[in-house]
């Protein structure tokens, strides 16, 4: 064997390891505030090594691991503080679909998308240990497949992009091995006969931690299990379509897989340190529609949260939703825009009606921002996708005309608190693989949760595809070597 095969194998060995100490690690690489949950201790993070951090990390991992971990917490941590709210928020992963005519070359690279961005999902899971994971719409590419395709791609959501065990994606599971179409007409007959009230009351949910045994029959202790954070999925235009495009039968197979489209959580209902979770399909606000019925009950569930749970309510409101708010030109990458079907011959009976909007109207957003931010008194935080560039801001009401407007600072003029707009970065490769990292602490002198956000990037797709084709000559030329010896 050549010395040159020899000192290749060596070489290539060596920068195989420092490529996947940097793919498994990359947190440690970036900013310290960046990767890790917001602490009022700024400094306890910034002033260790990157090596000892992730020495640290690993140590951390291996002792837990022989460690027994206490089935559920208590929303108190051990000195009786309110523990924190962390969240992961991801934003629109678009995956693609394979069909008889695509290309080998494309089929591998959508195999190897999954896994790029199940790693990141799997890396940041681990290491955050979050309490709520959401991912802010958009998770296929198309809206427009049929349902064989939408089973196809909903399974490698559950097994390669967000694994989990198996009791948690069962519906998907058994769903994707009937592989029959979905029997969305008798849903729609459901939804139709249901009395709006009883509708939205079967929408609002206390102290959820978990989908999954929410409905046990023995007690649990209230407070998150973070081995397995509470899910939640957005609609996005790529899921049900933009209002003028959204069927029932779109509508019907989102909730069969993914879960409602609207719906409420309210924690610590009653205490001094209650908040609560909106999940809004932004989709369904504008029209012209194509189902006026979605229009009509998303806001029927506006309006029964004004009416049956703001009144009593005093905390502080985390709204996820899919379409950013309304603000000027120049705020964002995309500016305000709605457009509509004109001279569709193949499908005339969309003319007219909404096609596509990146900002929710400028009179929509007043009134979605009054009934889910209720309190003046209190913080309040918007968790929203769409815009793949990302975007921060904050909604200040003014003075003057009682409106609320987007703004870069907050402005100290203004007595009601500000509410923070966050357009989350995609997790997309082309924009380097990003994890919103999203903490609620809450103040015991000023008795309100305080929000804060963070943006973890990974790398481009490209570094992560090296890495593996550069392990896997590793091994191989290593092998040969071995036998040759």
């Amino acid at each position: 064997m050549s010395s040159f095969l020899r000192g290749l194998t060596w070489a290539l060995t060596a920068l195989a390891v420092l490529l996947n100490v940097f793919i498994y690690f990359y947190p440690h690489f970036n900013e310290a505030s960046q990767c890790q949950w917001y602490t009022n201790d700024e400094s306890s993070q910034s002033k260790k090594s990157v090596l000892s951090s992730i020495a640290e990390e690993i140590t951390a991992k291996v002792s837990s691991k022989s460690e027994s971990p206490e089935f559920r917490k208590s929303v108190f941590d051990a000195s009786g503080k309110i523990q924190d709210i962390r969240m992961l928020t991801f934003g629109d992963p678009q995956i693609n679909g394979n069909w008889p005519s695509t290309k080998y070359i494309k089929r591998l690279d959508n195999y190897g998308n999954d896994y790029y961005l199940g790693h990141i999902y799997s890396i940041m899971k681990s290491r955050m240990q979050p309490t709520h994971v959401a991912v802010m719409g958009d998770l296929f590419s198309s809206q427009w497949i049929y349902d064989s395709e939408f089973y196809n791609r909903t399974y490698r959501y559950v097994t390669r992009l967000f694994p989990r065990p198996e009791s948690y994606k069962q519906t998907v599971l058994d769903t994707y091995k009937k592989h029959e179409n979905y029997d969305w007409q008798a849903w729609m007959g459901q939804e139709e006969a249901m009395d709006p009230v009883h509708r939205f009351e079967s929408r609002v949910y206390n102290d959820v931690y978990d989908w999954t045994l929410q409905n046990v029959s023995y007690p649990l202790p209230s407070g998150p299990d973070v081995r397995e954070p509470l899910f939640i999925n957005l609609t996005g235009n790529h899921d049900i379509g933009y209002s003028g495009d959204a069927t029932w039968q779109h509508m019907a197979r989102f909730h069969l897989l993914f879960g409602q489209n609207n719906y409420v959580i309210n924690y610590n209902k009653g205490t001094p340190y209650e908040w609560r979770l909106v999940v809004l399909d932004s989709l369904t606000l504008e029209g012209p529609a194509l189902q006026e019925e979605f229009v009509d009950y998303t806001w029927s569930f506006l309006e029964n949260l004004k009416e049956r749970e703001n009144p009593s309510f005093k905390g502080s409101t985390v709204l996820l939703t899919h379409i950013p708010f309304y603000k000027p030109e120049g705020f964002c990458t995309d500016g305000p825009q709605h457009i509509y079907y004109e001279n569709n011959e193949r499908e005339p009976y969309k003319n007219g009606k909404l096609r596509s909007q990146n900002h929710l109207a400028r009179d929509v957003s007043q009134k979605v921002i009054d009934i889910v931010f209720p309190n003046a008194d209190k913080e309040g935080i918007v968790l929203n996708g769409h815009d793949h560039e990302g975007c921060d801001n904050y909604y200040q009401k003014s003075t003057e005309n009682g409106l609320w407007e987007a703004t870069k600072e907050i402005s100290k003029d203004v007595t009601t608190k500000p509410i923070r707009e966050i357009v989350v970065r995609s997790m997309m490769g082309d924009f380097n693989g990003n994890t919103g990292i999203m903490t609620g602490v809450f103040n015991e002198t000023e008795k309100t949760w305080e929000f804060h956000f963070a943006l973890c990037p990974f790398v481009v797709q490209h570094w992560w595809w090296v890495t593996k084709i550069i392990t896997g000559l590793t091994v191989i030329l290593q092998s040969y070597c071995y036998l040759k010896r």
